[in-house]
């Protein structure tokens, strides 16, 4: 009986080692955009998914849409927050965080002349070139040039102190609309510094050259920040 009813547990397991996963193999799964509750609307992505909602660092993808089907079209290893990632709807300004969501790319902006072939919006940074992050100012989470007398320098950024940071980068839509003070300002893609950013994503230069010579403001391009499971889940935005 013992000799019987093991070969019957064996019998068992082989039966579900060889049933296929619920969800199909990951080659037969539909890729990340097509699975997305949005892009957008248009036919360009950015994808910077993080393996958990600790991770400074992954990989950011770009796509394309093209007869109806999404496909990879470049990617970069890709830096967060240095205290990961949190929920874009309920961050909270200075935590170091990378907020989640999907956002569109209002403009691009350097200290360098913006790379050839860039169609993209381009503003070239100056010596008075500031990112106002004052939540007193009228000014809240905008370009400020100079900057505005209500807005303290020492709660801004003036854009050319970063560098390499800001050399090349694309401003990201998250809280920029219509700004809620304290929810955070000054989210970019930009360029690598020397490790975790304070709530920015940055991809190696030659990336950032990359994306700018291949974004279209006419295929109206965004960037989905998220975790690769969980509350924020790329798959939820």
């Amino acid at each position: 009986m013992r000799r019987a009813a093991t070969a019957l547990a064996l019998t068992a397991l082989a039966v579900c080692g060889a049933a296929a996963p619920a969800g199909g193999s990951a080659r037969d799964r539909p890729p990340l955009p097509a699975r997305m509750a949005d892009t957008g609307g248009g036919s360009q992505l950015l994808t910077a998914e993080a393996p958990h909602a600790r991770a400074t660092r992954s990989t950011l993808t770009w796509w394309e849409r093209r007869g109806g089907r999404w496909t990879a079209a470049g990617s970069a290893p890709a830096r967060f927050g240095a205290a990961g990632l949190t929920e874009g709807t309920t961050r909270e300004q200075g935590g170091r965080t990378t907020p989640t969501g999907l956002f569109d790319l209002p403009y691009a902006f350097g200290t360098r002349p913006a790379p050839a072939g860039t169609t993209t919006a381009y503003r070239r940074v100056t010596g008075d070139s500031w990112w106002c992050e004052d939540t007193r100012s009228a000014a809240y989470n905008r370009w400020s040039e100079p900057l505005a007398a209500d807005c303290r320098a020492g709660e801004s950024e003036r854009l050319a102190s970063y560098d390499p940071q800001y050399r090349l980068a694309l401003v990201v839509g998250f809280n920029y609309e219509r700004p809620v003070r304290g929810r955070g300002a000054g989210i970019f893609l930009h360029v690598n510094g020397a490790g975790a950013t304070a709530g920015c994503v940055s991809v190696p230069e030659e990336a950032m050259r990359r994306l700018l010579d291949w974004a279209e403001p006419g295929r109206h391009p965004h960037l989905a920040i998220g975790t690769a499971t969980g509350p924020t889940a790329l798959t939820r935005y």
